[in-house]
């Protein structure tokens, strides 16, 4: 082989390699790290060292640019979390740590259903948590992804003050694309705002501990306002008084059921009429399904800003527990 020949396989393998260091004398990420060291007196020399271990990945970069929630229609998405096997997992997960989930539901108002609901479109109970590396994830995503770096540079400094916080080893965190983490899959900065000790243990474990799982899920729910025994959406038809196009969803209630019922739209529901409700509007198999999210409705999709994810969430919970119901019965 000559090489000129090895030279050129070189080329090749590097131009196919879609992993690169990060460049720590780039501008912004030395900007970052003088405020790091300024605003939390984080020591230079370790900081670079952190970030000298992270590689930039176009991988990451393609997912987070296709997300599903914006590329599939409803009828493409549900059969991903619907689905017998991940029902039937969801009702041993609830069988197996019922008493955790019963105490957290107790004690927070979110019920059960919910619950397993966000852990099995998250992470299938723990079977899928992300095979990122966060540090990659974070950093890729705040120095070499223009149109959210400035969010994701936040959660970089907040996974930095985690890691001294927690004393966890920044290379052994593991996650989505996006640097979610652990089995409820928080941002670090959900992780170090909304993470509890429900075992009292004296650790927020949301990578091996079922109840502090459950239980910082639960406590983000009610820190964005969850209403404990209000229902959470309604299966709607739409009547001959309608008039106008469909509007496009929204991530927050802007009509009350008494304005949807006045305008057409048809469905069942115990709240007062007073209440905030939003008509949604999603493509199934057999043409557009319609859909009434209440307020507990919108707060699911504070977790994930999609209304297919609510959704999702939603109809798994209640799936499950009908499961596990059906059981018990």
């Amino acid at each position: 082989m000559t090489y000129r020949s090895a030279a050129g396989i070189i080329l090749l393998l590097l131009s196919m390699s879609s992993s690169y260091a990060v460049d720590l004398d780039r501008p912004d990420v030395g900007a970052f790290i003088t405020t790091m060291v300024e605003q939390h007196d984080y020591d230079r020399e370790t900081l670079r060292d952190i970030l000298g271990e992270a590689e930039k990945k176009d991988s990451i970069i393609d997912q987070i640019s296709k997300p599903a929630e914006k590329t599939l229609t409803w009828a493409e998405y549900r059969p991903i979390f619907i689905t017998k096997e991940r029902v039937n997992a969801g009702a041993t997960f609830w069988e197996e740590n019922r008493d955790a989930l019963e105490d957290v539901e107790t004690r927070s108002g979110v019920p059960i259903e919910i619950l397993v609901g966000i852990i099995g479109v998250e992470t299938y109970y723990g079977r899928i948590t992300g095979g990122h590396r966060v540090l990659d994830a974070l950093t890729t995503l705040a120095f070499y992804y223009p149109p959210r770096s400035k969010f994701f540079r936040g959660e970089l400094e907040h996974f930095l003050l985690l890691v001294r916080e927690e004393k966890m080893q920044p290379t052994d965190a593991f996650g989505s694309y996006a640097g979610a983490m652990g089995r409820p899959q928080f941002m670090p900065s959900s992780y170090r705002a909304y993470a509890v000790d429900s075992t009292g243990d004296g650790k927020r474990d949301i990578w091996n501990d079922w109840k502090d799982v459950a239980g910082s899920i639960a406590n983000y729910f009610n820190a964005h306002g969850w209403r404990t025994g209000e229902e959470v959406t309604s299966l709607a038809t739409i009547g001959s008084r309608w008039s106008g196009p469909f509007p496009e969803n929204v991530l927050k209630p802007e009509k009350t059921i008494d304005s949807l019922s006045q305008m057409g739209v048809m469905f069942s529901t115990t709240l007062p009429g007073e209440s905030a409700s939003q008509l949604l509007t999603l493509r199934g198999t057999d043409g557009n399904e319609h859909w009434v999210g209440f307020h507990n409705f919108f707060v699911i999709t504070r977790y994930n800003h999609s209304v297919m994810y609510a959704l999702a969430v939603h109809q798994l919970g209640q799936e499950i527990a009908l499961e596990v119901r059906g059981d018990a019965s």
